[in-house]
């Protein structure tokens, strides 16, 4: 290579092969233009071109490989006409797209206050952090609201070094907390963090609790040795401020043990960190509780919601923490545009509303539990399964590799059901809680047929 070449090219030549193990389904898979072949028509290979012509390209979104036209309950709706249950979804859809009643309080917040300059309040606003304080377990009684998931985990990691003098994380591999510089630090995904340093210093990583990968070899049972580990580092790094965690991590469905979290719990008391729980995409009854930890019989310093705190309209995230963090009064943690948005506000509290009044924490436990049961039956007669996990209505069924989910997915695709891969091959099905019997029973017999197909 030339040495007047531009400081880019002479970095990297040619692209990086795509990773496998990433998050979610890469976008330049040979089997995706395979399935763009054979599924799309003129007009959405016409908006498609477009779409890659004019965003950036990056792993995970563009270039897309469908358009929709529309979005409604557990449905989407592609150019070409075809429905297709969402069971991805991005993890916005507790209670499908576009519910009336979300639908109806965003109209009227549009009608009478679309927006809030940062200085004034409004009631939309103190209603929500009033109405989260009183769900939330023990002392989480401070609040701020941020536009997106990723700025609300900034605000904590910044709370944390306030409240302690410190400044060192502690963090999980393979964990996702967000795409911005900070998020990716902390977080343990090489799709994202590859190549972008240097990240933000003092981010200490531990082995996840996932028993099929643990350096503990716990043999598929985990037996919380793993947070043992997070202890260590605790003794070692003495100026750790938090400790933050995925308190299930969703993008393969990995359920710690209780005896995890109260190893964590203790082990921060212990040494003054501070412990951030992340539930931006299981909060609000994904796991059949309104708060993932309650299941645990912990509380946390701090817990991070968003995802489908906007009912899957707006984009709204919050920071929940103890009332003894409120320690930054001269300080912006967030000073967001639309940090008190009227609007995001009313989505949320209409989505609180929905899932108190139609009972769905129960109806995620009971439609999980039968759910897990048929991939339990599922897994014994096909070969290819290696485990199956779920949490309420987050189900997970890890299959033997990759390319055996790649292939499931696009199967299932073309049967009308969409889905995440995570981890590389981790099947993830996430459905709206409001979905119907039939319609979970109908989705699960599609994942068996397409896995039965692919081997």
């Amino acid at each position: 290579m030339e040495r007047n070449a531009p400081p880019m090219a002479r970095k990297r030549a040619t692209p990086s092969a795509p990773d496998l193990s990433a998050e979610g389904d890469v976008n330049l898979s040979p089997r995706r233009k395979r399935w763009e072949a054979q599924h799309l028509g003129p007009k959405t290979r016409r908006l498609l071109a477009e779409d890659a012509q004019h965003f950036l390209h990056q792993s995970l979104s563009t270039p897309c490989f469908n358009a929709l036209t529309s979005a409604k309950g557990i449905w989407l709706q592609d150019l070409e006409g075809r429905r297709i249950m969402d069971f991805h979804g991005n993890s916005v859809h507790q209670l499908g797209h576009g519910h009336p009643r979300v639908v109806a309080a965003v109209k009227q917040a549009l009608d009478t206050l679309p927006f809030s300059p940062r200085r004034f309040t409004n009631e939309y606003a103190v209603r929500l952090a009033a109405k989260l304080a009183a769900l939330a377990p023990g002392d989480l009684g401070k609040v701020l609201f941020a536009p997106g998931g990723t700025a609300a985990v900034g605000m904590a990691l910044k709370l944390a070094r306030l409240a302690t003098g410190r400044h060192k994380t502690v963090s999980l591999w393979d964990a996702f907390h967000g795409a911005s510089l900070d998020a990716i630090s902390i977080g343990g995904e090489a799709s994202f963090r590859s190549g972008i340093g240097p990240l933000l210093p003092g981010t200490e990583h531990a082995p996840p609790c996932d028993p099929r990968r643990c350096l503990y070899r716990c043999g598929g049972t985990c037996d919380a040795r793993c947070a043992d580990y997070i202890e260590y580092v605790l003794a070692k790094e003495e100026d750790v401020a938090a400790v933050i965690i995925e308190t299930v991590r969703s993008t393969d469905v990995q359920v710690p043990p209780k005896a995890y979290y109260e190893t964590v719990r203790r082990a921060c008391d212990r040494h003054g960190a501070l412990l951030i729980l992340d539930e931006i995409p299981v909060c609000l009854g994904r796991t059949g509780s309104m708060f993932a930890f309650e299941r645990y019989g912990i509380v946390p310093d701090m817990v991070v919601l968003g995802k489908g705190l906007g009912g899957g309209i707006f984009p709204m995230a919050a920071l929940l923490a103890r009332k003894g963090l409120d320690v930054a009064a001269e300080r912006a943690l967030g000073h967001y545009t639309h940090e008190k948005s009227p609007v995001g506000c009313a989505a949320a509290l209409a989505t609180i509303e929905v899932i108190e009044k139609q009972r769905l924490l129960a109806r995620s436990c009971t439609l999980g539990a039968r759910a897990l049961a048929k991939l339990k039956s599922m897994k014994k007669r096909l070969p290819a399964i290696v485990d199956v996990r779920g949490v309420g209505l987050l189900l997970g069924i890890e299959l033997a590799s990759p390319a055996l989910a790649e292939k499931v997915m696009y199967r299932s695709l073309a049967r009308g059901l969409s889905f995440k891969i995570g981890q590389g091959n981790v099947i993830v099905l996430a459905p709206p809680l409001v979905i119907e019997t039939a319609d979970l029973d109908r989705a699960l017999a599609i994942v068996e047929q397409a896995i039965a197909e692919a081997l």
